[in-house]
């Protein structure tokens, strides 16, 4: 078999999608990667060397699946639909026979994966849609130690957030629980014309390398309480929107003295071992008072800005899936008006973006 047959191509994506029933619009965000090259160069970008374990979020129709099996490496694959998961041994059986022993599949809501099968994975290599991303990703990486590196594809202002560093307009609580497990840097831009139907925005991958979380007497939990609080009101002062947790204004400004930082200054000029120790002072002077307060609709709407209108379903404005077809989104299954029908957490694994959640809702448990 031919190199160039080895992947899917826009015919065989057509094709695939047609006989699966799929049909692909922008009104609903549905994108497919029909360049074997953009695949390939994801690949690379990743990094997946034969004989690596690779774990990848939402297969789809498979094609980002079929790039890595073609370094060598193995794949498991989390896919929750039982359409896309009943094809996708057929599609690597067909495109790939000698690497179907490389291949698992995992028929679950990626949030409730505990364990993999193989040895522990290395790596993370996805498409991810927004309003899943982050979650998806502190699920894994504090589940799973083993992974020393991430690469997913998405909008390309998603990866703007989850790499902006401590003091810009971007940097909030994805930035911000990503950086307690991982460096993160945007690795490359996706032009549009690589999917179909081409979307109206690009996207980019962002890569993330394991590092050793910050050193500190607080658990995990706790600080990422403390950086859901500074940032649910993102125009007040530490002093005010980390006062429910430490009790008072006061006993939140002592607090924060204590750990070097101005109480005046807001959340994001912090980075996550500032928190860590602001999470340290509070916790030094009794539990947390309250639970971190949520964001007002008003200031959920008024940060979510662009990315809002750029990831609402119709505008064509959804980071494309890797073959995937993109699918509606929702943690607690709503209704999802565009299909008529509940939509799971784990529908948004395999690829549809759904309009974003807020930054709050950005946290490291359930939230593919």
């Amino acid at each position: 078999m031919t190199s160039a047959a080895t992947l899917l191509g826009p015919v065989q994506v057509r094709e695939l999608a047609e006989r699966l029933g799929v049909r692909p619009t922008k009104t609903l965000g549905q994108n497919f990667v029909i360049d074997a090259g953009t695949v390939r160069k994801i690949v690379r970008t990743a990094g997946v060397e034969a004989g690596e374990h690779v774990v990848e979020i939402g297969p789809g129709l498979g094609s980002l699946t079929l790039g890595i099996l073609e370094t060598g490496a193995s794949v498991v694959a989390v896919e929750i639909d039982p359409v896309l998961a009943a094809e996708l041994p057929t599609t690597v059986a067909t495109f790939q026979p000698g690497a179907a022993e490389r291949f698992s599949l995992i028929g679950q809501d990626a949030l409730t994966v505990t364990e993999l099968p193989g040895p522990p994975p290395v790596a993370l290599v996805a498409n991810l849609p927004y309003n899943v991303s982050v979650p998806v990703l502190l699920h894994f990486l504090e589940r799973f130690d083993s992974l020393e590196r991430v690469l997913v594809m998405v909008q390309l202002e998603v990866a703007d957030r989850l790499a902006a560093p401590p003091g810009s307009k971007t940097y909030g609580v994805p930035s911000a629980k990503a950086a307690w497990y991982c460096r993160t840097s945007r690795a490359a831009t996706i032009g549009r014309n690589v999917f179909w139907p081409a979307p109206n925005v690009d996207s980019a991958l962002v890569a993330m390398e394991r590092r050793d979380p910050p050193s500190t007497t607080a658990s995990r939990e706790d600080v990422f309480t403390v950086v859901d609080a500074a940032f649910a009101q993102r125009r007040k002062t530490l002093r005010a929107t980390l006062a429910g947790l430490a009790g008072s204004g006061a006993a939140a400004a002592e607090a924060l003295e204590a750990a070097g930082v101005d109480p005046s200054a807001r959340g994001e000029v912090c980075d996550i071992d500032t928190f860590a120790r602001i999470t340290e002072e509070i916790l030094a002077r009794g539990e947390f008072h309250a639970p971190a307060p949520r964001a007002s609709r008003r200031e959920r709407e008024r940060r979510a800005g662009d990315d809002a209108a750029a990831a609402a379903p119709g505008d064509g404005a959804a980071a494309p899936a890797d073959g995937a077809v993109a699918r509606a989104n929702g943690a607690a299954a709503p209704t999802d008006g565009a299909a008529g029908r509940p939509a799971t957490f784990a529908d948004g694994l395999s690829g549809r973006h759904a309009a974003p959640a807020d930054e709050t809702s950005a946290t490291d448990g359930p939230a593919a």
